[in-house]
């Protein structure tokens, strides 16, 4: 016979469970102020001292989101950042002491999420990783959803959302989640204008509003894996100094 649950019990069992977060950096002193941070704020913490050691905490954890310094010995970030896109979605926070455009635009390139430059402070890294697992909640729920399909008039590219596809013609496309995501917005309002801050927002969070070099980065990329011809490209044009818009014919 099953005994009935206490209201105590009821209460724990109804808790959710931490989200977890892979922090992989070469120095001690940040990996212990990063746990703390987000041992305090609720988060389960793992941490890693090197790229290696991150990616087989990755592979064996899978955790629910990865804050990751690019400039370790050994392999760097930048490669556990392409590593990890071949076998995770989790979003990928950069938190680098290289503030350069170029930096960031490798780390985006190789499939990272959002660049958090240090030093930065506690409350900047935390609204970043809600927005991140905000959007990666999203993607979630709409997968349970069930599929639904968006199309191009003359059916050269198609977005299955259930599935999380996409075809550009006979090829099945291989897009980052914030590719999947940037391109959805696009298609689902075919033939509109969406403004840099709108799709800022939408896709990365409220808190965003000005990177607009994210959004040039994450076009790039969508068009060289979209498009026939990435430099003369048909569907996603750019609205000079406004935003983007999916020609849908």
């Amino acid at each position: 016979m099953v005994e009935e649950e206490t209201g105590a019990e009821q209460s724990v069992n109804a808790q959710p469970k931490a989200k977890r977060i892979l922090v992989v950096d070469d120095e001690e002193r940040v990996l212990r102020s990063l746990r703390r941070i987000l041992t305090a704020s609720g988060y389960e913490a793992l941490v890693a001292a090197s790229g290696l050691q991150g990616l087989d905490l990755a592979r064996q954890k899978t955790p629910d989101l990865v804050l990751l310094d690019l400039s370790m010995p050994g392999m760097d970030g930048l490669a556990v950042c392409r590593e990890l896109r071949q076998c995770s979605s989790a979003p990928i926070i950069v938190v680098s002491a290289h503030g350069e455009e170029p930096f960031k635009v490798h780390a985006l390139d190789l499939g990272a999420d959002d660049y958090l430059t240090k030093p930065f402070g506690s409350d900047e890294l935390l609204a970043r990783i809600r927005a991140c697992l905000r959007r990666s909640a999203g993607r979630q729920a709409d997968e349970i959803e069930g599929e639904q399909t968006l199309t191009s008039e003359d059916g050269y590219v198609v977005m299955r959302l259930g599935s999380r596809t996409v075809m550009a013609g006979a090829r099945r496309v291989r897009l980052t989640p914030k590719e999947f995501d940037l391109l959805y917005q696009l298609m689902a309002a075919a033939d509109r204008v969406l403004t840099h801050r709108a799709l800022l927002k939408t896709i990365w969070g409220p808190e965003y509003g000005d990177e607009k070099d994210y959004l040039r980065v994450f076009i790039r990329q969508l068009r060289r894996k979209v498009e026939q011809d990435p430099t003369h490209p048909r569907y996603i044009l750019t609205e000079p100094g406004v935003g983007y818009i999916f020609r849908s014919h």
